[in-house]
This record gives structure tokens, C-alpha cells and sequence, in this order.
């Protein structure tokens, strides 16, 4: 976001791998604002307390994962841009990523991720 405080800092953590480095966009309008006019996504986003997203305005396709309360992965998706998918009512996080970089990762359905603050 440009003109507006640094986002949080944080590390992805699964089963004592460290997967990616994090943004997180823990205010109204980080969440809002999210990777609205990226074309690339370098770093990851993580927003909390968040059930939809949409990539209206994003110019590249992204992986979206969406996590329950304990972290579990309940749903995950390449979503292209320009789309609204349906909301996800048991997600309370979203990690968005370039496109590709869950293959990369190795993650899966109902694996855990942990946000760590840095």
C-alpha cells in the first residue's frame, strides 16, 4: 500500500517448516486494500479475520489458501484475475501467493499453517 504504515512482518510455519515470508493485513483497510494493482506478488498475504476475497483490480493469478480458527486449510485455490469466488464461511485467515507457490510450498488440504510475528 502506498503512503500508509509497513504491514506486520511475519514467517509461514508448517510442521517446523518455515514455507514463505508474510505480509499481514490486520486493519480494515490493509484487508480492503490487500494486493489490489500488484502485477506479481513477491511476498505473501496474509488476512486476518477474513471468510472472501476477490482479485478485482489484482493483475496476476494468486493462490489463496483459507484456514480455519486452529490454522487447518480448509479450502485452497488459484484464483485469476478479475474474479470473485464464493465466500468461505469456516475460514478466519487467508494467505494469498503468487500463483504456483503452493506447489512449491507442499502444502495441502487440511494441513496447518502458523503465522509467526517476526
Amino acid at each position: 500500500m502506498k503512503n500508509s504504515t509497513p504491514l506486520p512482518a511475519a514467517w509461514l510455519v508448517s510442521d517446523g517448516r518455515v514455507l514463505a515470508s508474510a505480509n499481514v493485513a490486520n486493519t480494515p483497510r490493509a484487508r480492503r486494500h490487500g494486493l489490489i494493482g500488484q502485477r506479481s506478488v513477491e511476498t505473501a498475504l496474509v488476512l486476518d479475520r477474513c471468510r472472501w476475497i476477490h482479485t478485482i483490480g489484482v493483475k496476476c493469478a494468486i493462490d489463496v489458501a483459507y484456514l480455519d480458527e486452529g490454522g487447518v486449510i480448509v479450502k485452497m485455490q488459484r484464483v485469476a484475475p478479475m474474479r470473485i469466488p464464493l465466500p468461505v464461511t469456516r475460514s478466519r485467515l487467508v494467505i494469498e501467493a503468487s500463483a504456483g507457490s503452493f506447489e512449491r510450498w507442499g502444502i495441502h488440504l487440511g494441513d496447518v499453517i502458523e503465522v509467526r510475528y517476526t
